[in-house]
């Protein structure tokens, strides 16, 4: 039966976070659009920093919903500890902490400052102090240190998912690029990509989406433009250069 609930809630996690990533992917789209919609003039001052403000908002919520869906916890009792508190009550608390919900546990931990249950009628108190926290690491997943937490951080998305990141991140540099050098709104641009291959890659592949949305009439690689300015992409360190068409 434990095992049965077990994969009820993994399937129903693996639902959760489909539908977050989803809906992260689509909040990123409607960004680029209502920036879009702003620099050509169709989406007033006023309406686009209350849209840019909702959607970074829901933005931050999401990327705190899918960390929390990725990340896995399991508990041990700290003996250095809690041995001399409690114990006659430590096979019990090893139990409990074996088979408690990671992450329902953390959260309880991190709002109320410790975890409470109850062993043989004995009220239990642990802080985070009392706690050895780590996880598993797995196949696709990359784990982070902190003191006694570890956290699993979730890597296996799709060369797809990875691409589309990528595209949305350049077409969002390239339009603040545009915005900062003051041109406007219908001025067709050339632009160079240019410092790694990684992403001159990408960007060719995707050439006519991005030429589309920045008004691009040309985009070269590792060419000089008299506006030019070195990004960090996704954690791909690139120059991106830009010039008005005459």
């Amino acid at each position: 039966a434990q095992a049965s609930q077990q994969d009820s809630d993994i399937k129903k996690k693996k639902r959760r976070l489909m539908a977050a990533q989803k809906r992260a992917g689509e909040l990123e789209r409607l960004v680029c659009k209502i920036y879009e919609d702003n620099a050509l003039g169709r989406l007033p001052d006023a309406r686009y920093a209350a849209l840019d403000a909702q959607y970074a908002k829901e933005q931050e919520a999401l990327a705190a919903e899918i960390a929390e869906l990725l990340t896995s916890y399991s508990f041990k009792p700290q003996l250095r500890t809690v041995g001399p508190r409690y114990g006659k009550q430590l096979g019990g608390i090893r139990e409990y902490l074996s088979c408690v919900d990671g992450g329902a546990a953390m959260k309880e931990l991190k709002e109320k400052g410790a975890l409470e249950f109850e062993v043989n009628g004995v009220r239990i108190s642990l802080a985070q102090e009392d706690l050895l926290i780590d996880v598993a690491q797995k196949e696709g997943l990359v784990t982070e240190g902190d003191n006694n937490v570890t956290v699993v951080l979730d890597t296996n998305l799709t060369p797809e998912l990875v691409e589309e990141g990528f595209v949305y991140e350049v077409i969002s540099k390239i339009q603040t690029m545009r915005k900062e050098a003051g041109f406007e709104v219908m001025d067709h641009i050339r632009v160079a990509i240019g410092r790694n291959e990684r992403l001159t890659q990408i960007v060719e592949a995707n050439r006519e989406a991005i030429s589309g949305k920045v008004l691009a009439r040309e985009i070269v690689r590792d060419q000089e433009m008299p506006v030019e300015k070195d990004w960090d992409v996704n954690g791909e360190k690139v120059t991106i250069g830009i010039e008005k068409c005459v």
